[in-house]
């Protein structure tokens, strides 16, 4: 029997290897097994250092806070303890934007802290509803409407439709209740 050397397909495979690695240093860009050998180390550099990103941008933005509140007199432990028990929730990425980009919001955002910290009880302040918001109120609103004109037309509605109502409901217990019970629950 004759030897197969897999032709076209082993050859593209190698050569797809090679592209991959264009640009290594040496050999590991000119020949298939050192690049091949290079690719694996290099997808697990990569598998670890996605994870290893989040933590050094979060060193960052931390180091960066830090930095805008001590030229606030505050320590960073202080700071971020005083939004805390203010209830204002901004991620670390955000504050450290504030800090860099717009230093008299986050010196207001200091001394929220500082009266938090001190104890004294800041009023929160409710925003008004935006357009969105209130669309989304007027939709309600006619999803109730909705409803209450499904009631009425679940009478009509056969045992098996009744089931599946209730189960989309969240109701318990709904595979062996009868007809009047389904239609009272669903009420």
């Amino acid at each position: 029997m004759a030897r197969v050397k897999g032709g076209n397909v082993s050859k593209n495979r190698r050569r797809k290897v090679l592209k991959q690695a264009k640009g290594y240093f040496g050999s590991k860009h000119r020949l298939y097994k050192t690049a091949q050998e290079q690719l694996f180390h290099s997808g697990v550099y990569a598998y670890r250092d996605r994870k290893q990103n989040k933590r050094n941008f979060r060193k960052l933005w931390i180091t960066r806070i830090n930095a805008a509140c001590r030229l606030n007199n505050i320590s960073y432990s202080k700071f971020i303890n005083g939004l805390d028990k203010a209830g204002i929730e901004i991620n670390r990425k955000m504050l450290s934007e504030i800090a860099i980009n717009d230093p008299k919001s986050f010196t207001e955002l200091v001394k929220v802290a500082n009266d938090a910290l001190n104890g004294k009880v800041t009023k929160k302040v409710e925003a008004k509803p935006s357009v969105k918001e209130e669309k989304k109120t007027d939709n309600k609103e006619v999803k109730k409407e909705t409803k209450n004109k499904d009631k009425e037309a679940l009478s009509t509605k056969t045992l098996t439709e009744l089931k599946a109502l209730a189960k989309e409901a969240g109701i318990k217990g709904y595979s062996t209740m009868k007809k009047d019970e389904l239609l009272e629950n669903l009420k």
